[in-house]
This record gives C-alpha cells, structure tokens and sequence, in this order.
C-alpha cells in the first residue's frame, strides 16, 4: 500500500491525530499534534483517508511515554502518549469545532476543559474480559479491533487501585476452575462501602462456583458479589449487597455533601472526582431561583437534580429505566427531599405529554445518553424554560440538538464547558447552558 509523509495539525473525535496527504483530510490513531510522521495508508474515502503511523520522523514536543506496557494495543487508551494539558487543549478545540460545523453557532463561547485532578487510576467502574490460556487465566481488555485478550497482569493504570486489587483475587481464584474457560468477563464497580464484582457465568455448574465463592468471601474481599448468566435480570446474589454509593455536593450549601446510591447495573459517572465537578458546573449554570420549577430528564438515580432540589419549589425528574427510577426515589427518601416526582417514562413521549398540558418549568437539565435528545427536544423547546443546562457524553449529538435549540428554538448558547471526564481518551463529556 501507499506510504507518505505528512505532519499532524489537530487531533480529532474519537482519538486520531489530523494531517494531510496531497490536501486530503488524513486520519493517523497514536499521533500527536505537531508530529511528522511517516505512514501507511490503509482506507482511500471521497474527503478523506485512513492511515498508520509506520515511523516518527520528528516527534510532537506534546510525545510522552505512556505508563501502561498495553498502551497501542489495548482497546481502551487512546491518548496515553500525549502530554495532560495538550489533551485538556485538543478537547476544548475539538468542542468548539463541532460546535462551529454541526451546530453553525459561528463563535460560540467555549471554556477551558475542566481537567481531571486524576489522570490514571480513575474509572471506578470496568469490565474484564478473561480468556483461559495455557499459562493461566488472561484477564484484560480486547486488542483494539479484535476478541484477543490482553492480560493484565499488573492491572489497568486508568482504573482505581481498589478494582485492580479486586481484580487480581479474582483471578488467583476464578483460575483454579476446571471450567473457568466459561467465565467470559468480570465486571467491577467501586463505591463507598467497597467494590462489588460480577462474574459472568455461562457454563453447567453454578451451584459449585457458588459455592467456591461464598467460601471464599473473606479472601475476596468484596462488598458484593453477583453471578450472571444472561441478561441483566439473571444476576444472582451470592454474598453481600449490591448497593453503590458516592458523595457529590450539596447545591448553594458550602461544604455539604450528598451521599447518592444505586444499585449494580444501574449507571453512574465512572469518574467520581469529575462527577462533583460536573454537578458543581450544572449548579453554577442553573442558578436557579426558589419559585421555579425543575424538569430533570433523563434523570437517572437524581445525580444532577437531586443536589438542586432545595433551590427550587419543584422536581419533576424522569427516566427510562425503571432501576434508575427506583435509585432516584430512594435517594429522595433517604435525602428527605419532599418536593420531587421521579417518574419512569420515555422521555420523548414524556415531554410530548408536558407540553400538551401545556407545563411549564423555569429550569431544564438533561443528560441524554451518546444519541442525544433529538426526539425529546423539538418539543422541549415549548416547556417556556428560561435556561437549558445540556450534559452530553458526544459532542456531534450535541451539536445537533444545539441547532435546533438555538435556531428555531430561540436559545442562545451562553456557554459550553468541556469536562474531562475520561483522560487518556478522546471522549469528551459537555455541560453547555442556553438561555432566552
């Protein structure tokens, strides 16, 4: 195939350095901005190519080590090679322009990335696979585009060392199986009581496995333990409890935390630091004043909501996951938030009834999942809401749902702040507040 020589302007969604080749666009994995590279191209497009990085001819002044010996194989990191701050700046460019190409919001007012206080050992939450080989359990990540386990012997540096210990009991014992080929992932999820684990299962003796495990309980260490054969709804418990809790704070209270739960497959932020601060910034764009009402959509177990809960008269939250539901309206209890409604619907359908008995809420947060709310805000836009606080996990999705917000939605975008919640990729997490 071709080769070339090209250097790195930019680096891209989704992880790819940006150079070109004879003027066409040309994406490089594992490049860093300001790198002349030689490569290989592997996909020929109408507007653009793929290609592989063959030999650093000069490297970035932003090239590190990486720390992690899997780095470039593994599936998960994408940016180990680039220095923190040259990250923190890729994202807040990479941000604004999405937001200048999808959206057509000709120079919107996007801040410094909100950098992680952690840059490795932070994902609270992570799913093993295991592949048993002749020299033992391999218990790892896919290699990037294929089903290959890579082991991790040492443990992952982005999750915390909490899981990586958890990890590592669970393989000295899961190993000494004779079917432990039927193990195909753990799943490990840390809160405050401890971390919780699931082993999946899907061979024919579930009751000895059972039983290993609940002999082994002390060793283990485990706040909880599950086996899974299926589907969500097959976990089993097998020792202690499947309740997860976090701490972020309380709304307009200094110093005050809220201890928030859920249980074991439910979702919530893997990165608990960046967690408080992503609540902290939906507090500050709120602002929310005490007469107004409060539509949370997509609420899950009241992350965002229930921290706002006591600046304003009302708490509408609503969820289409009924798990998440169920977390929200514990939380309540617990919290003893009497003016909130959490309610398990789809949002769309709900926002459509809203406005059809023709509600109106001063305040309006979501967090829709990667698709965004395209179906939810055509009719949002008729809630008569003075702010939108937007949370988003894909910035293209955002954009899109800008366009619609900002244009025929009479929004104006105040300001998008890109929350780095997951270092060492190049996913991006965004709070952008819109106002009339």
């Amino acid at each position: 195939m071709k080769t070339a020589e090209l250097v790195i302007e930019r680096l891209a969604l989704g992880g790819s350095g940006v150079g070109r080749i004879d003027g066409k666009v040309c994406f490089v994995p594992f490049s860093a901005p300001g790198d002349r590279l030689r490569v290989r191209l592997l996909k020929e497009h109408r507007s653009y190519c793929e290609a592989e990085l063959l030999e650093i001819l000069e490297p970035s002044p932003a090239r590190v080590t990486p720390p992690c010996s899997a780095f470039g194989s593994c599936g998960g990191c994408d940016w180990q090679h680039i220095d923190y701050a040259a990250q923190c700046r890729a994202k807040q460019a990479i941000l604004t322009e999405t937001l200048q190409r999808v959206a057509r919001l000709e120079h919107p007012s996007v801040a410094v990335t909100k950098a992680s206080a952690q840059q490795y050992g932070y994902r609270a939450r992570a799913q093993f696979k295991v592949h048993k080989t002749a020299q033992g359990l391999a218990v790892g990540f896919f290699r990037r585009g294929s089903r290959y386990v890579i082991d991790l012997p040492q443990g992952c540096p982005v999750v915390t060392p909490a899981i990586n210990s958890a990890m590592a009991r669970l393989r000295d014992l899961l190993q000494e199986l004779p079917d432990c080929d039927r193990i195909p992932q753990i799943s490990l999820e840390e809160g405050l009581g401890g971390v919780v684990a699931i082993v999946h299962y899907i061979g024919q003796a579930l009751d000895r496995l059972t039983a290993l495990l609940v002999q082994e309980q002390q060793e283990l260490g485990l706040a909880g333990l599950f086996l899974q054969s299926g589907r969500k709804d097959s976990l089993v418990p097998v020792f202690g409890s499947g309740h997860l809790a976090y701490q972020v704070p309380r709304q307009g209270v200094a110093a005050e935390e809220l201890v928030l739960g859920y249980e074991i497959g439910g979702f919530s932020q893997v990165n608990r630091g960046q967690n408080r601060a992503m609540v902290d910034l939906v507090g500050s764009y709120a602002q929310p004043e005490p007469s107004w009402r409060l539509l949370d959509l997509y609420c899950g177990n009241g992350n965002l909501s229930l921290p706002l809960s006591g600046a304003v008269k009302e708490l509408l939250g609503i969820e289409g996951f009924a798990p998440s539901i169920a977390s929200a309206v514990d939380n309540a209890g617990q919290l003893r938030v009497n003016n909130s409604t959490f309610t398990c619907l789809d949002v769309a359908e709900a926002v459509h009834g809203l406005d059809n008995q023709h509600q109106c809420f001063e305040l309006v947060v979501l967090d829709p999942p990667r698709a965004g709310a395209y179906e939810a805000v055509h009719r949002l836009v008729r809630l008569d809401a003075r702010r939108v606080v937007y949370v988003s996990c894909d910035p293209g999705t955002l954009a899109r749902d800008l366009a619609i917000l900002c244009g025929a939605g009479g929004y104006s975008l105040i300001e998008a702040t890109p929350l780095d919640m997951f270092p060492q990729t190049g996913h991006l997490e965004t709070v952008a507040l819109l106002q009339r």
